[in-house]
């Protein structure tokens, strides 16, 4: 001990080590370490959700961020005629989307707030189709916001997208159709993918936002058209920005089309279809290549411009084409049946003729009507009449002079008289024999198959018998027999090539690109008719009859020796005593060889005085007009 220290002073040295370091109890020190002591507790419980709770979806998540397969569209194949001129071309469509997987999480309101600025879409819409989106197809499928917008609003949108996460801006192809209405049934168009298409053709490389053939031939070739999309395996950044690719597949571009279908006799064809129609009516026509089936025209009215269908349409224009009257989306040359009324009774005359019902010397008197008795009644008499009392015809004179009476007798027959008739069931395996009944398998989708009725489909249908009257209505085109336009010509047709029922087609090749042929299309033979050569030649000289000094003289065309056949059937509840009428004329030209076959239909008019002198034009223009001048010029 210091002899020094006092006492008291080494006391108050050992109470002074006791004590605590100086400021150890203060509240402000006790409170930070319950601070540190909250915060090293809440990390722990973050991680252990982050690593435990939610490991693999983070990481999964994570992955994706990092890796992310991005498809390629492939530019759509164009269409073509037979000349080689294009009917369809690709231009550039644009969309305002979100990708949900990029979006910031709990920062998504910002970038709606974005798009809302841009697009004028209320962000509550935009966050609804978000959240649809990802439900529907997950959150790494591009949900479409505003589809088809203005350039000037796609540029801003460019500009935002490498600092607005989630936001992107989708360019796709888009098709313009060059010759609008005139080819609008026949090309058709291409739409968005519904929600339920998506779901079948998702495994074909479909993405929701593409866009796929609707009707028409961009439907029926769709998957020659469209081609193969590519693909492409990028990095990406937490902002889902590309920051390399690391691998590529590249597209490959659909094929191009070469359609038989010549662009300046459609034009001509549909021109010279409206001369006649009354607005909203039904109308139709078809030019085809009577040997090959090769369609070089095909009309129907009224049209639409495909063209709406390639932009924004509102739901009041869709409305307005849809409802439109006359059904402006339906292609009438196929996709409607009608009576044939007096075409038919070329196809009754072939039967007749070979059945040995009737020969070229069969006298048949018409006084302008027969009568029928009951069949079980026969104090019921029904009166049938024809057109006009023609008197005494022979079998040229009954086609030239389109005899209802004549068909009469040789559909139905006149049990008083002797004469039998073939008889419902013989009439109609012919129309059959003659493709009738059944679709002619065009290339083209929504085709209808008619109606060719007999006993047993009445007894079906109604629960009735067939009668005799009905057998009569049967012969002359009426009743219950029902065609297309389409249907008709490949039929007579028949006709005029020798009894080769063809398949009618719109494709001719299909080209590469390049222009280089890799597919061309192989004529196609569906039937050869029951009917020996020398009874067609005499129905196709009766033909020629009704042109020269018959009801068809106004399909005359000078310098050019045309066959055909009108029709006038009745349709609708009568009025007046009389009914409202289809006008029809079918032919080929010229006689001795045909070259070509048309069909023209009007759905209220005649077929002398409407449907001939337009099918009358329609040849004229064929043989005499622009294709004329060009085959002389190139010396054919």
């Amino acid at each position: 001990m210091d002899p020094y220290l006092r006492p008291d002073h080494r006391e108050r040295g050992r109470r002074r080590d006791k004590r605590e370091p100086p400021g150890g109890n203060h509240p402000i020190f006790t409170a930070l370490r319950v601070l540190v002591i909250l915060l090293f507790g809440t990390l722990i419980v973050q991680l252990v959700r982050l690593q435990v709770i939610n490991g693999d979806d983070y990481a999964h998540r994570a992955e994706i961020n990092a890796l992310r397969e991005v498809q390629i569209p492939a530019a759509r194949g164009i269409i073509l005629d037979q000349d080689g001129r294009p009917l369809v071309r690709n231009a550039a469509r644009y969309s305002a989307a979100v990708l949900p997987g990029d979006l910031p999480e709990r920062g998504e309101v910002g970038v709606y707030s974005q798009l809302e600025r841009v697009t004028g879409v209320p962000m509550d819409e935009i966050e609804r189709m978000v959240l649809a989106g990802i439900e529907a197809n997950g959150a790494f499928d591009p949900v479409i916001i505003k589809p088809d917008i203005d350039e000037e609003t796609a540029l801003t949108l460019r500009e935002l997208e490498p600092v607005v996460p989630g936001l992107k801006l989708l360019v796709e192809p888009t098709r313009e159709y060059l010759a609008g209405p005139y080819l609008s049934h026949v090309l058709g168009y291409v739409g968005p993918i519904s929600q339920d298409e998506y779901e079948e053709l998702r495994d074909q490389g479909y993405l929701i936002q593409d866009y796929t053939g609707k009707s028409g031939v961009e439907l029926t070739y769709e998957s020659v058209l469209r081609g193969r999309p590519g693909k492409k395996l990028i990095e990406v950044d937490a902002l889902g920005r590309e920051l390399k690719v690391i691998s590529e597949r590249r597209p490959l571009d659909g094929t191009n089309l070469v359609l038989t279908i010549d662009l300046d006799l459609q034009k001509m064809v549909q021109d010279t279809l409206q001369e006649f129609t009354a607005e909203g009516d039904n109308a139709a026509a078809i030019v085809m290549d009577i040997d090959s089936g090769d369609i070089l025209a095909m009309v129907s009215l009224p049209g639409f411009d495909n063209n709406a269908f390639s932009g924004p349409l509102s739901d009041d224009d869709l409305a307005a084409i849809v409802e439109g009257p006359g059904k402006p989306l339906v292609n009438h040359a196929l996709a409607e049946r009608y009576p044939p009324g007096s075409t038919f009774k070329t196809i009754v005359g072939a039967a007749a003729l070979q059945e040995g019902i009737a020969y070229t010397g069969t006298t048949i008197t018409s006084r302008g009507y027969i009568t029928v008795e009951n069949e079980y009644d026969p104090n019921v008499v029904t009166p049938f009449y024809d057109w006009s009392a023609l008197g005494t015809l022979d079998f040229y004179d009954g086609i030239a002079m389109s005899s209802n009476i004549y068909f009469y007798y040789l559909a139905g027959g006149k049990a008083d008289e002797g004469f039998p008739g073939l008889g419902e069931a013989r009439v109609a395996k012919y129309a059959r024999a003659f493709g009738l009944g059944a679709p002619t398998g065009i290339d083209l989708p929504g085709e209808s198959a008619g109606l060719v009725p007999d006993a047993q489909w009445k007894e079906e249908t109604f629960g009735d018998p067939w009668f005799l009257g009905d057998t009569y209505n049967f012969g002359i085109g009426q009743g219950y027999l029902s065609a297309t336009p389409l249907q008709i010509i490949t039929a007579v047709s028949a006709i005029g090539n020798g009894g080769k029922v063809v398949r009618p087609h719109l494709l001719r090749e299909v080209q590469d690109s390049h222009g280089n042929v890799l597919q061309r299309f192989e004529k196609s033979v569906r039937g050869v008719v029951p009917v020996e050569p020398e009874y067609l030649q005499i129905v196709k000289e009766a033909m020629r009859e009704s042109v020269t000094r018959g009801v068809a003289q106004n399909a005359a065309v000078p310098d050019l020796e045309v066959a055909g056949k009108t029709g006038t059937a009745e349709f609708g509840p009568a009025r007046l005593g009389s009914q409202e009428t289809h006008g029809w004329f079918v032919g080929f030209a010229p006689y001795d060889e045909p070259e070509v076959a048309v069909v023209v239909f009007f759905q209220r008019g005649s077929g002398g005085s409407d449907a001939a002198p337009a099918g009358s034009k329609i040849l004229d223009y064929y043989f005499h007009g622009p294709r004329l001048a060009q085959k002389t010029e190139d010396g054919e």
